[in-house]
């Protein structure tokens, strides 16, 4: 009798009435008279209350949704001191409204006293804060979490281990992310063990973000050996919770032979169509590049271009350029030079310097005046102090040749040798000659010497014909016919038309010492096909010797 009297006088406590509220709401025909009782609570002056009324009004549940009195309800109850209301004002302030503002927006028509903007990291921060030392584990490592990567003003690296660490030891599986996540913001990826060690804690608990970056460190071999097999795993489970990055790698290692499994491309393309859809680019350049170059399962053309397409209205700027390429060539569209040319200058405007080499090759190969003004887009000077060997030779030319900006040889020079340096091609060659001409740089033949064979030694036939006749005579250095003649035989075999002129000079002459009247009689031939007249006279004299 005593016990049944308890709990019909509890049911008239404020708690007890909070908790009959409560449980009305997750009654289906009963919620609306839940809400009500939660109001009249709340408007009371009961802290709990405002926060139900809170989710209520966010959820939609035993009243309309109205994002706008749930945002004024919960930030009563986190004012008033509430933890889950705290972290519910930090996890809604660093994110940007998904309904905007209005009667039924996200934001009230005028913002809750304290809150003056949204998204606000800062102000997210302070709410994690307080909910942190409320005690909530979850809030404690929002908290350290922020503190690690969240707004430069606020950043404490001790704090943030320290509130993470704290989750952690509660049993929050978000703390160990969050004192990974810390680790890893002030060191190398994979160098702390105790950060890989969190991470792992956190992947095994079920934490998909901690999975894919798991999987990222398995893949590139951060702070472990490198094991795709695991990486794959990894991804695969982070994938599975919707993890859109992790989609996209697991579709990608899919596509790999690798030791513990073969390739698989049925399965890569599925994941890379869920990546791609759900609006990873790199995704979606990847399919496109499939279909582009026949790989895909049921390649198509046209299938190309609708994932070129879908990364392009992205941004990815290789993406631009292979629809470009698409454009030129008619493939899975109508041939259409003006749309190539518009997706080239995307490509250009993105920083692609392959894109920005070809906009500057149709500009040069136009002349006249068009040879001085290239696109606004093409600019190879933010990549080349970047680091990037091609656009470094490309603004090395655009100086030299005053090709979109005004001409200056030293500075050609200088970007000149960086490229060089960096191991292209025609930059050894270039700079080469511009040591051997003095050009923009002081005349160095024995340098000049070098960086020619450098190039020569790579197959460049114009280095090779250059080399020949730098060690026939002149420019200071003691001739070498025989180095001469080698030289030159191996330019005129690369099809270099004076070079087989001076090749069949030099057999016919025996200029290196030798004669060889069959050979030259071939190489002088091969210079006259290529309409080199200037080899008319030493044929001439051949054939009538």
């Amino acid at each position: 009798m005593y016990r049944l009297f308890s709990r019909w006088r509890e049911g008239f406590t404020a708690q007890g009435r909070l908790q009959r509220a409560t449980s009305w709401l997750k009654q289906e025909g009963r919620a609306p008279q839940g809400f009500a009782l939660l109001g009249r609570l709340a408007q009371d002056g009961m802290v709990a209350a405002q926060y139900q009324v809170a989710r209520a009004y966010l959820e939609g549940c035993g009243v309309p949704r109205s994002p706008a009195e749930g945002v004024r309800w919960m930030h009563r109850a986190a004012t008033a001191g509430h933890a889950e209301a705290c972290f519910a004002m930090a996890l809604m302030l660093l994110v940007d409204p998904p309904d905007g503002r209005g009667a039924d927006g996200l934001l009230p028509a005028s913002l809750p006293a304290g809150i003056e903007r949204w998204p606000d990291p800062v102000a997210a921060t302070g709410w994690a804060e307080r909910a942190a030392r409320l005690g909530l584990p979850d809030a404690q490592a929002l908290y350290g979490y922020l503190l690690a990567c969240g707004p430069e003003s606020l950043r404490d690296e001790q704090a943030a281990r320290f509130w993470c660490a704290r989750a952690a030891q509660a049993g929050c599986p978000q703390g160990d992310l969050g004192l990974a996540v810390a680790h890893l913001a002030a060191q190398a990826p994979g160098t702390d063990p105790d950060a890989v060690a969190a991470l792992n804690r956190a992947a095994e608990s079920g934490l998909p973000t901690a999975q894919y970056m798991l999987g990222l460190l398995h893949e590139r071999g951060w702070g472990m050996a490198r094991d795709t097999g695991q990486a794959a795993l990894w991804y695969g489970r982070a994938a599975g919770q919707g993890v859109r990055p992790a989609q996209a790698r697991y579709g990608a290692l899919l596509l790999q032979d690798r030791e513990d499994a073969p390739r698989n491309m049925l399965m890569a393309e599925t994941w890379l169509r869920r990546a791609a859809l759900g609006g990873d680019r790199e995704a979606a350049a990847l399919l496109g590049d499939l279909h582009a170059r026949g790989e895909a399962a049921i390649p198509a053309d046209h299938e190309a271009v609708m994932w070129y397409r879908m990364a392009a209205d992205q941004g990815h700027a290789l993406a631009c350029r292979m629809l470009a390429v698409l454009y030129q060539q008619g493939r899975g569209v109508a041939a259409d030079p003006g749309l190539a040319r518009q997706w080239l200058e995307r490509a250009a405007a993105g920083g692609d310097v392959t894109a920005m080499s070809d906009l500057a090759a149709t500009v040069l190969a136009a002349g006249g005046e068009q040879a001085a003004t290239l696109p606004a887009v093409v600019d190879f000077e933010p990549a080349a102090r970047a680091g990037d060997p091609v656009a470094t030779f490309n603004l090395a030319v655009s100086l030299h040749a005053g090709v979109g900006r005004p001409v200056d040889r030293p500075a050609a020079a200088l970007w000149m040798e960086r490229a060089a340096r960096a191991g292209v091609v025609n930059a050894a060659y270039w700079y080469g000659r511009m040591l051997l001409e003095g050009d923009g740089v002081a005349a160095a033949p024995a340098q000049a010497r070098q960086w020619l064979e450098q190039a020569a030694m790579h197959g460049l036939p114009e280095a090779m014909f250059a080399l020949g006749a730098l060690y026939g005579g002149g420019h200071g250095l003691p001739p070498d016919r025989e180095q001469a003649l080698h030289w030159f035989v191996q330019a005129a075999q690369a099809g270099h038309a004076l070079a087989q002129m001076m090749a069949g000079r030099y057999l016919a002459r025996g200029l290196a010492g030798r004669v060889d009247g069959a050979q030259a009689r071939h190489w002088l031939e091969q210079a006259l096909a290529q309409g080199v007249d200037a080899a008319r006279a030493d044929y001439a004299q051949l054939a009538g010797g």
